[in-house]
């Protein structure tokens, strides 16, 4: 599903903008909305995963509801068409992320929980940057012809439905039946630790800093790099993503997780400030790896301490919830992005991030410890 959803993201802010003629700030608000509607859903659809004692049906639901979408994009004429496409995609990951995510805990050892969640995002970014390689491939095969690109991102999407349906197999129900306590019920929300909402009061000053990846592609574009390599961006980010993932997840079972996500803190400075001071594809290039090996350091380890932190019958109420506010924070970042390009340039835009990304940084040493003194 990464493969499709990447070979149409890879090249859907320039199909806006350059096709539809839409403006950076629609751009912003679009893909903010997107992935806040993504993060709403995700807290019903985790605490009913709790609720019933099932994962799979939710996920089978989530990822074919992203397929469904795909033949949307290239039949696009207008901003509805696009909204609509996206809004419905990320419904269908908003019902999938987090069932998927408790399951993975659910099936792991929690002395694995790390190299686990690691395996995932790394798997994710494989996809991630096979979809912009083999865009790459196909704008020069279709001689630039965008839409024809996203005929082909149908083909993988429902690949992966088939993937899901006929292999993905899951654990019997721990409490069979349906659950007689509402997981979203204030008094069980109440049973998540304080170190469970340090995380995701850190994740989201942290979500702040680091805006919608749409932006690296307009920086591409922003420095005149050719329609053809565009995707390369992505590949970069990507490739570094999924390289560095599963030893960070690995090395997060073992060593401290606050010095680790301190270096992935520190990774996500230096892309921001080389970002903004890119004049060409070069820079651009190492910006993007510098923001892959961020997320590499940091994503699938916020998985686990996620996982670590919630009690075992709401994983995916807790999972829900913190999707949630990242994502809320999703939209604003991307918002707030897109008004900082629009009156004031890429450079500021990619400062401000830099400056969001100290002030996560430095609550986080204040914070407490994420487990067992790590």
């Amino acid at each position: 599903m990464d493969v499709s959803s990447e070979l149409i993201h890879s090249l859907l802010p320039v199909f806006m903008t350059a096709t539809l003629g839409m403006s950076i700030v629609t751009v912003g608000m679009i893909e903010g909305m997107a992935e806040a509607t993504a993060a709403i859903v995700k807290v019903f659809s985790g605490a009913l995963s709790d609720w019933i004692g099932r994962r799979k049906p939710l996920v089978v639901l989530g990822y074919g509801l992203a397929a469904l979408t795909k033949p949307l994009f290239p039949l696009a004429s207008g901003i509805g068409v696009i909204v609509t496409a996206r809004f419905v995609d990320r419904v269908g990951k908003g019902i999938r992320g987090a069932p998927r995510d408790a399951l993975i805990a659910d099936i792991t050892p929690p002395e694995q929980r790390g190299a686990a969640f690691g395996l995932r995002q790394s798997l994710d970014s494989v996809g991630a940057f096979v979809g912009p390689l083999l865009a790459l491939a196909l704008i020069a095969l279709f001689a630039g012809d965008i839409r024809s690109v996203f005929w082909v991102a149908v083909i993988p999407a429902a690949l992966a439905v088939a993937c899901i349906v006929l292999f993905v197999r899951e654990p019997e129900a721990t409490q069979p039946g349906a659950r007689r306590r509402i997981p979203l019920a204030p008094s069980e929300l109440a049973r998540m630790p304080a170190r469970f909402w340090f995380v995701v009061t850190f994740a989201s000053v942290l979500t702040l800093a680091r805006f919608s990846e749409a932006f690296l592609v307009l920086r591409a574009q922003d420095i005149g790099l050719a329609l053809a390599w565009i995707p390369g961006v992505m590949v970069v980010m990507n490739v570094v993503y999924a390289a560095t993932a599963i030893p960070a997840g690995q090395a997060a079972d073992r060593i401290s997780r606050r010095a680790l996500l301190l270096w992935g803190l520190g990774m996500l400075v230096a892309a921001d400030l080389v970002l903004a001071h890119a004049s060409g594809a070069g820079e651009v290039l190492a910006g993007a790896a510098l923001w892959g090996l961020h997320m590499g350091l940091t994503q699938g380890l916020l998985s686990a301490i996620v996982a670590d932190t919630a009690p075992a019958d709401l994983r995916g109420t807790a999972f829900g919830v913190f999707n949630l506010a990242t994502g809320v924070f999703l939209l604003l970042a991307s918002t707030l992005a897109g008004l900082l390009w629009s009156a004031f340039g890429a450079q500021t835009t990619f400062l401000a991030g830099a400056v969001f990304t100290v002030l996560a940084a430095a609550g986080l040493v204040m914070g407490p410890q994420t487990r067992g003194g790590k």
